[in-house]
């Protein structure tokens, strides 16, 4: 019996010396799901720039899970234990995207642009909206698709609308004695030049790009430029009747 007693004893005494965290309950049971969440994250992370590539190059229609895979570099069974479909990688790669889109759009159209003269508050506001979509044509692509899943165009067109208040906004204060109506059509009119140019600029590269973009800022710039009139504080000095080039 003392023998006996004693093994238990020792038994309990080393159960008593394993760590805590070994049981499924413990920190160890809790930092393991947390590692598969990372490694999970990382993975769809992967896949999901594998989808803008694909989609970016080859188009949403022509795109394939399977080409999808092939470029993450794994098998179709792998993407399938997080996406069902393309259309499920298209929806989640378009609600990212679009959320950074926003935080893009919103550093652009800032209050503080108002205070530059035309042809600077062009460039502040341009540039980063135009250098997002070159540097993420799959936007462009589940943006203006045909057959872009229509969670996706749900989401675009609330977009749109907010953007078109931005440019509203921002019009506002230089034209504040033209009516309200009218600064609405003229919103209207720049953001959609801006749309159209946009095509043109996503269909070049190098050097004819950089060139559709200096005639899209020129054609707005010509625009609105009589639009604010030549006193206005915020045009432009070389842009003056009167001043040299």
């Amino acid at each position: 019996m003392p023998e006996a007693r004693a093994k238990k004893g020792a038994a309990e005494d080393g159960a008593a010396g394993k760590p805590a965290d070994d049981g499924p309950g413990g920190t160890a049971g809790a930092a393991r799901p947390r590692r598969r969440q990372a490694r999970g994250e990382a993975r769809i992370a992967q896949l999901l720039q594998a989808a803008a590539n694909v989609f970016g190059s080859s188009g949403y229609t022509a795109s394939s899970t399977n080409a999808i895979a092939r470029e993450a570099g794994v098998s179709p069974g792998t993407l399938y234990q997080f996406f069902p479909n393309k259309e499920a990688i298209a929806v989640e790669l378009g609600d990212r995207l679009l959320d950074r889109w926003r935080d893009t759009y919103g550093a652009a159209f800032t209050p503080s642009h108002i205070t530059l003269p035309l042809d600077r508050m062009l460039d502040a506001v341009l540039d980063p909206l135009i250098a997002f979509n070159c540097e993420n044509p799959a936007f462009f692509v589940l943006m203006h698709g045909s057959e872009i899943p229509g969670r996706i165009t749900e989401e675009h067109d609330t977009v749109h609308a907010t953007m078109l208040s931005r440019v509203e906004e921002i019009l506002i204060g230089y034209l504040a004695d033209i009516p309200t109506a009218q600064v609405h059509r003229v919103a209207e009119m720049a953001f959609m030049t801006f749309k159209a140019g946009l095509d043109l600029i996503m269909a070049h590269e190098g050097e004819e790009r950089e060139a559709y973009i200096r005639e899209l800022k020129t054609l707005m710039f010509r625009y609105l430029d009589p639009l604010i009139g030549d006193g206005s504080p915020h045009l432009a000095p070389h842009a003056r009747q009167g001043d040299p080039a």
